[in-house]
């Protein structure tokens, strides 16, 4: 069952209104999807943030119960993710919300801060100029308007006078509303301007300094009015996007350099005091790329999801610290919609946090249409080839083995995640007393009914039946390509250690991210890891990792050797005749170790007791 959620916006002046509202309505339609849900205001804010936007804050609303606004009453709470729509969040304020409730992840919204970079997700409603990337970017998740502007209304040719509404949102400190609203007012005669004054206080006092010019205070629901006007003048910020999806021409002027920058990044057109906005060319041109700035950011077509239904649909798994080493996490490596990956800055295993848990379920069609379409063949077609392959690694296992102990089937090994059974079969006829754990189902069956071998259905180590799951069972325990898929490898290492007899084998292969393809482009090999790889790893990671869960490193191979993935020459690489330039290529990715998979063979030196 999906855990409460906490939203904490950004609700000191100066920080406009924006950020309480869509954290408002973000509370609001989660609770109407049955999500728990509750807003974090200060409580030295409250009072201020009640005043100040009343239109938020009635009696009647039942939201009113989900504000929290004292330290206690977080004590205890369990959140399933954390929100913070905190513009710019501080350092302090970061470690206080990441060490609130353990492993919650933290979802940043348009968050600008110098603690960007650390947060499990990063969302974008409106485009950022940040370094870094986030997740995703979508104003179509804002909350758009019901009211549209028909794309026939827009070619229609314009009446005088024309509607301007002036709207600088829930806050203007630098009064700039009032600026473009008395520019305005000379040509009266043209246009019917509008100017919404924040400060009810100074509504009458503008409405005589502005003749001709309607000031008005602020309108409920405001982007559900925008349809009503032919242009509206406002700043970089959620109510220029709300207008574009609304069919209803921007422009900008800007308060600051940086809302200049992301208003001009962004594709809209922007304005001084000294311009004359009656222009007819100008309103042409700002249809014309109010159409491009819908085109780009997907706000054409009706909106189908918003953030609140986004954030109702997820189910966040992330790490507060390393799965593998368990220390401190890292920042960002890659940010993708569904992902991000760190490097962990003590061991530096690259691991993944995902949104949503991956699509992928181990069952048959695993092994053969999704292994099929990888590697050209089913899993059973291709059953020779990984049979022959595990001879090879029993080879090196009982090369690095204690003789002593490897005594012809009276050694135990266990292979995790052992598919239908290619390397037990191997392990049966080099002499070994072999068991497997699988979790999908058909495979386990086609182990025991036509290999005749042991395997038990279920996720290492609790399938393993309680006469088999003893200290020092195993001679041998192996995981061939498939300590990635473990959310807590760390974990894993433990249980595999009490397993093993002193002196036993542990061997698994993995992805490398240090092979050519992560050479080539790290990026690129990250956005196409499958969903299911919690860890990538690395050959030079291996001998600390080992030490640290009781094992000494005896032995690596590279493996996945791929001339044509080589950057330009790979190109002209014709793998299938292995010409010339495939052998070089080949001997260059073995001689520098550009292997994109590798194998490593280690050896139970003490036991780690788990705490």
């Amino acid at each position: 069952m999906a855990g409460p959620v906490l939203i904490v916006p950004a609700c000191e002046k100066g920080r406009g209104g924006g950020h309480l509202y869509r954290s408002v309505f973000l509370l609001r339609k989660l609770g109407e999807q049955g999500r728990d849900a509750c807003l974090w205001i200060p409580g030295e804010h409250l009072n201020d943030v009640i005043q100040r936007f009343k239109d938020l804050f009635s009696e009647s609303d039942s939201w009113l119960s989900s504000i929290l606004s004292r330290s206690e009453q977080l004590d205890g709470l369990i959140w399933d993710f954390i929100v913070l729509d905190r513009f710019k969040t501080l350092p302090d304020e970061f470690a206080f919300w990441a060490n609130l409730s353990g492993q919650a992840p933290l979802i940043g919204i348009d968050e600008g801060g110098p603690c960007r970079d650390s947060f499990d997700f990063l969302i974008d409603l409106l485009p950022s100029l940040s370094k870094h990337k986030p997740n995703l970017s979508v104003p179509g998740f804002l909350p758009l308007p019901k009211n549209r502007r028909t794309i026939e209304s827009l070619k229609v040719p314009d009446t005088n006078p024309l509607r301007i509404l002036i709207s600088f949102g829930a806050e203007d400190s630098a009064r700039l509303g009032h600026s473009v609203a008395r520019l305005l007012s000379s040509n009266s005669s043209l246009i019917d301007v509008t100017l919404i004054e924040p400060d009810s206080g100074s509504i009458g006092k503008n409405a005589n300094e502005l003749p001709g010019v309607k000031v008005i205070g602020k309108i409920p629901d405001l982007r559900e009015r925008l349809a009503e006007y032919d242009l509206l003048i406002t700043h970089f910020g959620i109510g220029a996007f709300e207008a574009v999806y609304a069919r209803v021409p921007v422009l900008l002027f800007s308060p600051t350099a940086c809302h200049e920058k992301l208003g001009r990044s962004a594709g809209f057109l922007t304005a001084n005091l000294k311009d004359k906005i009656g222009d007819s060319n100008l309103f042409e041109a700002l249809k014309a790329r109010g159409r491009e700035i819908a085109r780009r950011f997907g706000l054409e077509e009706d909106q189908k999801e918003d953030l609140a239904s986004f954030m109702g649909s997820i189910a966040p798994n992330s790490k507060r610290s390393c799965p593998v080493c368990e220390r401190n996490a890292g920042s960002a490596l890659a940010r993708f919609p569904e992902s991000t990956y760190c490097r962990c800055p003590q061991c530096g295993t690259i691991y993944q946090s995902r949104i949503k848990p991956p699509p992928i379920e181990y069952e048959k069609d695993y092994f053969f249409d999704s292994y099929k379409k990888q590697y050209g063949k089913t899993y059973l077609e291709d059953f020779p080839n990984l049979k022959q392959a595990g001879l090879k690694r029993l080879e090196r296992i009982k090369a690095i083995s204690h003789s002593s102990f490897l005594i012809p089937h009276s050694s135990f090994l266990l292979d995790i995640g052992c598919a239908y059974g290619p390397f037990l079969a191997a392990a049966a006829e080099s002499g070994f007393s072999p068991h497997g754990v699988e979790p999908a189902e058909d495979a386990v069956r086609y182990i025991k009914e036509e290999l005749g071998l042991t395997a038990w259905h279920g996720f290492f180590p609790d399938a393993i039946p309680v006469v088999d799951n003893i200290p020092g069972r195993y001679d041998v325990i192996t995981l061939w390509y498939v300590i990635e898929h473990f959310e807590d490898p760390g974990k894993i290492f433990m249980a595999i250690n009490r397993l093993l007899k002193d002196g036993g084998v542990l061997a698994f292969s993995t992805p490398s991210f240090s092979g050519i393809s992560g050479r080539k482009s790290l990026g690129t090999f990250l956005k196409n890891s499958p969903s299911d790889h919690w860890t990538i790893w690395n050959p030079k990671l291996c001998k600390k990792i080992f030490r640290q869960y009781g094992f000494r490193l005896r032995k690596i191979v590279i493996t996945g050797h791929h001339p044509e993935r080589f950057p330009i020459l790979g190109s002209f690489v014709r793998a299938r005749n292995k010409n010339l330039l495939y052998r070089l290529l080949l001997l260059i990715s073995r001689l520098f170790r550009l292997g994109d998979t590798f194998e490593a063979y280690g050896e139970k030196v003490f036991h780690i007791i788990d705490s």
